[in-house]
């Protein structure tokens, strides 16, 4: 189904360098489109938030139908089932265990000469969470509120702002405002798309401004993200979603074809790969991605992602591996091999790394703590996953006591002048009631 290419092959080292180069901006006719769109927003809030949510989700839409009510919000409880609630509570437990942990404290350091420097930690006032429709409403995506608003609200953000899109009728998934329920966020916008982002970045009359702004979505969503960073914080600017399997002969054919399935199924963009050092099991995988497609409700989806993304490379030993998936610095990293805890301190660049026959990546998507939102795209090389520090920010403290200027000032004035910076070196001389 999938070519098997060696990566010592003049092929194979083309297929990897493809692969490390794979970054994509937007095209001009996206970007084009997301700025008149933001522009519209900008010009006329709640105005454009309905006109473009009218064209392109629900056609009746109105001015009070943009925020969800709390009718809908009390109601949505009645719609879902109670093993949802179970599995969404066990979900909400283990993402709030893991990110507590990341917690940042501010600190204050004390010095002989009575200085005090430090560093004051502090939440932003507001988030704006993006979660999209998922097939207009029919496959919610819960996750994606938890990953997104479980860090917000452990770092202390006052205010969480949801924007999603809704159905044709104007709904919202009920799943999708349970979960934002049981994680505190009541303040839930009916609006998707590049206006949901323009919204959130500059407020409307409905819809507030906020701070920071994450969430995953499509090329439309993603750019109107990077054209608004900067007055606002995002999180990333993310790609199709990916994972390479790192296999030795240890490894079953039917595990690591059903993990190529699962990132297959989320786009026909995504990419599914292997790289393998056992030429026999690449075979073997390949006949497992066409024994087990058939039975996938994505089938077609799927099929084109293994068709045109998907890819199996061969390597010549585990070392040479683990140097290409450094190189291609992938979103999800799995190590299907013996041993896999032995390779940890050589893996450089990962958004998530899953070690072992038993990790298959769909775990750390739902259940497993760590966050889902990842980067990709080869950003890994220098992004994190999302987390509680992408709603903190810090502040510097800095206090001097009068012999500590006087310790310093010497050094202060002398560097200051040799930048040309009179007024520098003078507002130290004063203190020390010298001349510069």
């Amino acid at each position: 189904m999938i070519e098997i290419l060696k990566v010592s092959t003049p092929q194979g080292e083309a297929a990897v360098q493809e692969l490390v180069d794979r970054f994509t901006a937007a095209d001009d006719r996206c970007r084009e489109a997301v700025a008149e769109v933001l522009a519209r927003v900008k010009d006329t809030g709640d105005e454009a938030v309905l006109h473009y949510g009218r064209k392109f989700d629900a056609p009746e839409l109105s001015l009070d139908d943009l925020q969800v009510d709390s009718r809908d919000l009390r109601t949505a409880y009645d719609k879902v089932e109670d093993n949802f609630l179970e599995s969404l509570a066990l979900a909400i437990d283990r993402i709030q265990s893991f990110h507590e942990r990341e917690m940042e404290d501010s600190w204050l350091q004390t010095r002989e000469d009575g200085s005090i420097v430090g560093r004051l930690v502090r939440p932003v006032d507001s988030a704006g969470l993006y979660v999209p429709g998922g097939q207009a409403g029919s496959t919610p995506l819960v996750s994606s509120v938890l990953m997104n608003g479980i860090p917000a609200a452990i770092a202390g953000v006052r205010e969480q702002v949801m924007v999603s899109p809704p159905d044709r009728s104007g709904a919202i998934s009920p799943y999708l405002l349970v979960a934002a329920q049981e994680i505190g966020i009541t303040e839930i916008f009916r609006a998707g798309s590049a206006w949901a982002i323009g919204a959130l970045a500059y407020g409307t009359q409905t819809i507030p401004r906020v701070d920071v702004i994450v969430g995953p979505g499509n090329q439309y969503v993603a750019e109107a993200k990077r054209q608004v960073s900067g007055m606002v914080r995002i999180d990333m600017i993310a790609g199709p979603s990916e994972v390479l399997i790192v296999a030795d002969e240890s490894a079953k054919a039917s595990h690591v074809a059903a993990d190529m399935l699962a990132q297959a199924e989320h786009d026909t963009q995504a990419l599914p790969l292997l790289l393998t050092t056992h030429p026999a099991l690449a075979e073997e995988v390949n006949r497992e991605l066409v024994r087990q497609l058939p039975a996938l409700s994505r089938e077609d989806i799927a099929r084109k992602s293994l068709i045109d993304f998907g890819k199996i490379l061969v390597a010549d030993d585990l070392e040479q591996a683990i140097d290409i998936a450094n190189a291609i610095a992938v979103e999800h990293l799995e190590l299907a091999i013996k041993n896999p805890w032995e390779q940890i301190p050589k893996i450089r660049h990962a958004g998530a790394i899953f070690l072992g026959a038993h990790t298959p990546e769909a775990a750390g998507d739902y259940l497993a703590g760590p966050n889902h939102v990842l980067p990709t795209m080869g950003t890994a090389r220098f992004a994190s996953a999302l987390g509680v520090e992408n709603f903190l920010k810090k502040s510097s403290i800095i206090s001097y006591s009068q012999s500590a200027i006087r310790e310093d000032g010497e050094h202060i004035m002398r560097l200051a002048r040799l930048e040309g910076l009179d007024a520098h070196a003078g507002s130290v001389a004063v203190r020390l009631q010298r001349d510069v």
